[in-house]
C-alpha cells in the first residue's frame, strides 16, 4: 500500500517559510547563518526545532551526544522505524540550506502526513544530528559517528574548540547532553535530503540528484615547528620558518589533488600562524589537510604519499612535523533498494533527475555503515555552499521534500 503524489503534495510555501524562519536564528549580515554546533545559537535552533516537533505531536528524545530524535508512531509499533533528517549546525560563515533543508524538509513531510491524517505502518523518526560540520571541534559527522559506533563517546566529549571548551562541557552548557544512550537503535532505513553543494545538477538542469554513494575521504591535523626569530636580523641560513614549510605542504596538497584530474579533491582550510607578527619569522604553524576521491585505492595512495612527502619537506627545512590522521572514511555505497525508492519517486513525479556520487560527507555516510540509506540532492546556485551566498529555489526545495515524502512513505508502508 502507498500514498503518492497524485493525491498528496507537500506545501511549498509552508516549507519555504519554515526555512526562512530557521535562517533568522544565527543570521549574518551577508545573508547566511552562523550556528556553530553546541553554541547558544545552536541551542536556540534546537529549542525551536523541538517546539515545532512537539506541536506536531512528535515525541522528542535526546541522546548523550546531543542527537535529537522526533518520533511519530506507526500502526505497527513492532516495526523498525524509518529515519530521515540531517543537521542544523552550520559553518562559521554558512548558508541557510546546508543541513537545514533535510531537517525542515523532514518536518514538512510530518506536517503533510498529519494534515492529511495519514498513518504509516512503521514509526517515523526525524533526526537532527549533532556537529555534522566539524568546524568548531575539528571532527565532522561527530553525532552520527558516535551513534553508529565509529567514534567513542568519551573521545568525542574530550574534543576541544580553539577556546579550550570541550564537547562534553558545551553539551552541559546548552542543556543538550541527553539521557538516552548515544548508540544506534534498530531502524529500517534512513533518508537524507540535502543541497548538492556542487555544480552538476544546476549545469545539467536536473531537479533531483539520486545519490548512489559518497566518496572516500581522509582528514589530517598538522603542526610544523621551527624557530621564532627577528625578521630583519635573521639571514636565510639561520631561518627555520614554519610558514614556509606550511606553504610547501599546502602546495603538495594541491599538486597531489590535481594529479587525480577532475575527480581529485585536496584542501587546506584551516591555518594558524604563531606568533602571527609581521616582523617575526613564524615559529609554529598549525593547519588542516584533507583529500577526497571516489576510489578507496586512490585515497590509500594519497595517504601514503602525503605523509612521506610532507615529512621530506619538513626535514629539508629542518622543521619538526606533527602529522596525525583524524579519520579515514572509505567510499560508502548507499543501499540499492533505498536508492531505487528515490529513483522511482523522481520518475513518478516527473522531475528531471540523474544519479550522482556525493562529493561531500554527510551524516548519511556514517548511518549507511549500519542501516540501509539513501540521499536526495537538489541544485544550489552556482554549486556554492559553505558560503553565506548559498542559494536554492523554493521549487527545488519543495521537489526534494516531495521525493523525500514519497520515499519515506513507500518504505514505511512496504510489505514485509
Amino acid at each position: 500500500m502507498g500514498v503518492f503524489a497524485g493525491n498528496v503534495r507537500i506545501d511549498e510555501r509552508r516549507l519555504w517559510d519554515l526555512l526562512m524562519e530557521m535562517a533568522r536564528i544565527g543570521a549574518t549580515p551577508k545573508g547566511g547563518v552562523r550556528r556553530l554546533t553546541l553554541s547558544t545559537v545552536d541551542k536556540e535552533g534546537r529549542d525551536r526545532f523541538r517546539a515545532l516537533c512537539e506541536a506536531e505531536g512528535l515525541t522528542v528524545s535526546v541522546d548523550a551526544i546531543g542527537n535529537m530524535f522526533a518520533r511519530r508512531e506507526g500502526r505497527d509499533p513492532a516495526r523498525k522505524p524509518v529515519m530521515f533528517g540531517s543537521h542544523l549546525d552550520s559553518q562559521p560563515s554558512g548558508g541557510k540550506f546546508d543541513g537545514a533543508l533535510g531537517v525542515l524538509g523532514g518536518l514538512e513531510v510530518i506536517r503533510t502526513l498529519n494534515e492529511r491524517g495519514i498513518e504509516t505502518e512503521a514509526p517515523l523518526i526525524l533526526c537532527n544530528w549533532t556537529d555534522e560540520e566539524g568546524s568548531r571541534f575539528g571532527h565532522s559527522l561527530m553525532g552520527s559517528g558516535v551513534w553508529v559506533g565509529g567514534i567513542a563517546l568519551e573521545k568525542a566529549y574530550a574534543l576541544a574548540d580553539t577556546e579550550g571548551m570541550t564537547v562534553g562541557e558545551a553539551l552541559e552548557q546548552i542543556g543538550y547532553k541527553g539521557d538516552q544512550p548515544a548508540s544506534a537503535f534498530a531502524a529500517d532505513a534512513y533518508f537524507e535530503l540535502h543541497i548538492e553543494q556542487g555544480p552538476i545538477l544546476e549545469a545539467e538542469e536536473k531537479t533531483i540528484g539520486i545519490v548512489t554513494g559518497a566518496q572516500a575521504m581522509a582528514w589530517y591535523d598538522l603542526a610544523l615547528t621551527g624557530w621564532e626569530s627577528h625578521a630583519g636580523t635573521t639571514p636565510p641560513s639561520r631561518r627555520k620558518d614554519a610558514l614556509v614549510g606550511a606553504a610547501r605542504v599546502i602546495d603538495l596538497v594541491d599538486r597531489l589533488m590535481r594529479e587525480q584530474g577532475e575527480d581529485g579533491r585536496g584542501t587546506v582550510g584551516y591555518l594558524a600562524v604563531e606568533p602571527n607578527s609581521r616582523n617575526v619569522v613564524p615559529g609554529k604553524v598549525t593547519f588542516s589537510a584533507e583529500f577526497r576521491h571516489p576510489s578507496d585505492a586512490v585515497i590509500d595512495a594519497l595517504d601514503r604519499r602525503f605523509e612521506t612527502e610532507a615529512r621530506a619537506i619538513a626535514a629539508d627545512l629542518k622543521l619538526d612535523l606533527s602529522l596525525s590522521r583524524i579519520f579515514r572514511y572509505p567510499a560508502q555505497p548507499f543501499d540499492p533498494a533505498c536508492v531505487a525508492l528515490v529513483r522511482e519517486a523522481a520518475a513518478r513525479l516527473g522531475y528531471p533527475a540523474r544519479e550522482i556520487v556525493s562529493g561531500a560527507g554527510h551524516d548519511a555516510c556514517a548511518v549507511a555503515r549500519i542501516i540501509p540509506t539513501a540521499m536526495i540532492f537538489v541544485p544550489c546556485k552556482d554549486g556554492l555552499s559553505h558560503n553565506e551566498a548559498e542559494s536554492i529555489l523554493p521549487e527545488h526545495a519543495a521537489a526534494g521534500a516531495q521525493v523525500l515524502f514519497e520515499a519515506v512513505l513507500a518504505r514505511a508502508n512496504r510489505v514485509l
